[in-house]
């Protein structure tokens, strides 16, 4: 007995099938289609065959391309959309491209399902000649009034930067859903079109289409990054007056978005308001708490999050770091070591950030061996790092030694050493680094003009800054900046070349800022230029009204003239604005641990011993020729007091705590019995020369670190040369 025919074409179909699901290879794959094609052209075997084309994961895009051709008639479009659908969500959005443009050139039928995934790919790949060429076909065939075709239009034509004809779309439109309007208002605050993106969130309020939960995330979240208190204000008036559910994809836009704007405390309620609170919002307001200065309320929220990632602990080390607690910041550090997180190239520039910042040498030294033993050692940017925390923790040696051993070096390593040579006072070693950088073809930028400028500042190297500064815009192009001309009104101020620091405000193509003018007055204190002093001080606080430096500094010209009166009125001004004057802080670390010192601070545990050691110090130095310059105390008191005063500076204080130090204990506690001292402040004259002859009776190195830059007291000389 015979089978039906029918029945032999199916068993072919079901064997041809089974076979499809056991290709492996290319050549099974080439194999199975050449029995297709010899079996014949049966509907059905034709839509074997495009089942293989877009169902083997063995085959390449060419080679199903080149299967799909052969394929006669085409499939129906029923077959084809969610072929083209599977493929707009894979990782070659671009191939919807091409099966699309092959299944047009075989005359394949499309409608309307078949143009969204086809413009959510040219969306992906930005492909905006073949999007508006699809925008022509979906017209030619009808279907532009499907609300699903028309958003998908909408939205190629903003991802492709086209937002003017996504908007030409959008208002076409018959029918707007909230999809719609969400896509849009998305794409407005995307491209940062927060004004337009807010103008629609009210035509949409108006049209009776109630925004959901999405369309909020996406302007609430658009306001957090732009930080406009006016849009803050109406959204939030908005959620108030609508009574809307607040989820928590909601709540955390709202805490993002108050975060942005630094309103911390309206970003902290919600925050509280939230049942889950995940890792990116805790991470976040770690970060606004830090940026407004608030590190205790930061820390809180540190605390309390359990599930620390990298980018949490990262933003709290960078907090302190930034802060004036960069001890603080080291302990967080070693913590997040001991809880098992490794560190990247970012967490390691807030560390050594940190020691920078510190100023300790030891650390300095220890977080050099970390980088190295962790696989930081060949970061280009990781050694510009060490380069600066080297040379702002005294060890001019360190900072040349990690230069001297880069295997390569860029425009940032060049311009980190020059700025070492500089902050040392090692002008002509800065110079002779940035000739050999302009040798080694590596150009410097702005950068590398402002560390060469401030070591001639600082050296009164007057001929050879000027004609650096002229060479930045004659060989380099380079416009000079308010840093550059700071720092050349600093070397004629310096120099006592008033009237030409004078000029080049004069002659400045910006407006000069209180850094500038502030440059110019603290020159005239020093060379006595009282009338000159008044005139840059008035322009200060033009500026500023309430900047502490300028009123101080212009109380301790009056000072140094004996204008007492003058110098009561300034203090009863700083009294009524509530401006005080940034006292001296002096820090030396021993042992790892810090020891700070005010004027006159007696809270110091060790604080008889320290003054009894301040009292042998100046009689021996006395003995070497010492006289206490009563002149550096700007006060109204007896001359007696003011010898005191001035003994009882931080800074001395600090020397003679590290002179009560045993010596052998010393030279195990301090780094080859150097004594460091960190001031926040610049050093006056009479600890200059204090430092100076204390190096040549004790036969010590002292180095300070003062606001500025570097002193090494050897011998009794200062690497300054006595001019800073």
């Amino acid at each position: 007995m015979h089978r039906p025919i029918h029945s032999t074409a199916v068993s072919a179909a079901d064997t041809i099938l089974e076979k499809l699901s056991h290709c492996k290879t290319l050549n099974n794959v080439k194999q199975l289609h050449a029995h297709i094609l010899r079996t014949g052209n049966d509907h059905n075997l034709n839509s074997i065959l495009f089942n293989l084309c877009i169902s083997s994961f063995s085959i390449s895009l060419s080679n199903a391309l080149s299967l799909f051709s052969s394929i006669t008639p085409p499939p129906e479009s029923l077959e084809f959309n969610p072929f083209l659908r599977d493929l707009s969500r894979s990782n070659e959005p671009r191939a919807t491209i091409l099966f699309y443009q092959r299944f047009r050139h075989a005359g394949g039928r499309l409608d309307q399902f078949s143009f969204p995934p086809i413009l959510k790919a040219a969306s992906k790949v930005s492909a905006l000649f073949e999007g508006m060429e699809t925008h022509g076909v979906a017209f030619k065939i009808a279907t532009l009034s499907d609300p699903f075709v028309e958003t998908c239009l909408m939205d190629m034509y903003a991802s492709c930067g086209r937002i003017n004809c996504a908007r030409n779309v959008f208002d076409e439109m018959s029918h707007r859903d909230v999809v719609t309007w969400n896509t849009m208002i998305d794409r407005y605050c995307r491209c940062g079109l927060l004004d337009e993106a807010f103008i629609l969130f009210e035509e949409m309020k108006c049209s009776n289409v109630l925004p959901d939960e999405m369309i909020l995330c996406n302007i609430v979240s658009a306001c957090g990054r732009a930080g406009d208190m006016r849009y803050n204000r109406a959204i939030y008036d908005f959620l108030i007056e609508n009574d809307v559910r607040m989820d928590t994809h909601l709540l955390t836009a709202l805490v993002t978005m108050y975060t942005g704007a630094g309103c911390m405390d309206m970003a902290r309620e919600f925050y509280k308001k939230l049942s889950v609170r995940n890792l990116f919002v805790s991470t976040a307001m770690v970060s606004g708490y830090s940026k407004a200065g608030r590190l205790d309320d930061a820390r809180v929220i540190f605390d309390q999050t359990e599930e620390k990632d990298l980018v949490c602990w990262t933003t709290m080390i960078s907090a302190y770091a930034e802060s004036d607690h960069p001890q603080e910041g080291l302990r967080v550090f070693e913590e997040m070591r001991h809880s098992g997180i490794e560190p990247d190239v970012i967490t390691m520039f807030s560390v050594i950030s940190a020691c920078a910042s510190l100023g300790t040498l030891d650390n300095a030294k220890w977080v050099h061996c970390y980088t190295h033993l962790n696989g930081f050692k060949s970061e280009l940017s990781i050694n510009n790092a060490l380069i600066n925390m080297y040379s702002k923790c005294g060890s001019l040696d360190g900072a040349r030694d990690v230069f001297g051993k880069m295997p390569t070096r860029n425009v940032v390593s060049w311009s980190s050493i020059i700025n070492a040579y500089s902050m040392h006072g090692k002008a002509n070693d800065a110079l002779i680094s940035f000739a050999r950088m302009k040798q080694e073809n590596v150009e410097p930028n702005a950068v590398t003009f402002v560390g060469v400028l401030y070591g001639c500042s600082h050296s009164g190297l007057v001929e050879e800054g000027k004609k650096i500064f002229a060479s930045m815009t004659d060989e380099y192009n380079i416009t000079p900046k308010l840093e550059h001309y700071g720092c050349m009104v600093d070397l004629f101020g310096r120099a006592n070349r008033l009237q030409e620091a004078l000029e080049v405000i004069e002659s400045m193509a910006m407006a000069p800022n209180v850094v500038i003018w502030g440059s110019l007055m603290s020159a005239c204190t020093v060379h006595g230029e009282l009338e000159l002093g008044e005139f840059a001080a008035k322009h200060i606080l033009e500026l500023e009204p309430d900047h502490d430096g300028a009123l101080v500094l212009l109380s301790n010209i009056y000072a140094r003239e004996q204008r007492w009166g003058d110098v009561r009125k300034i203090r009863r001004v700083m009294e009524e604005k509530n401006v005080f004057k940034e006292k001296g802080l002096s820090r030396i670390d021993l042992n790892g641990i810090a020891h700070e010192f005010l004027i006159g601070d007696k809270r110091h545990k060790q604080s008889d011993e320290i003054y009894a050691t301040l009292d042998d110090v100046v009689s021996k130095l006395k003995l070497a020729g010492y006289v206490p310059h009563s002149g550096s105390v700007l006060v109204d008191v007896e001359e007696e007091e003011k010898k005191d005063l001035v003994l009882w500076h931080s800074e001395k204080l600090a020397l003679c705590f590290g002179c009560l130090m045993n010596k052998e204990e010393e030279k195990e506690r301090i780094s080859c019995g150097v004594i460091r001292i960190v001031k926040n402040l610049r050093v006056c004259e009479d600890c200059h020369t204090f430092f100076k002859l204390g190096s040549k009776v004790y036969e010590r190195e002292i180095i300070v670190r003062d606001r500025t830059r570097f002193h090494h007291y050897k011998d009794g000389l200062c690497s300054c040369r006595d001019y800073w």
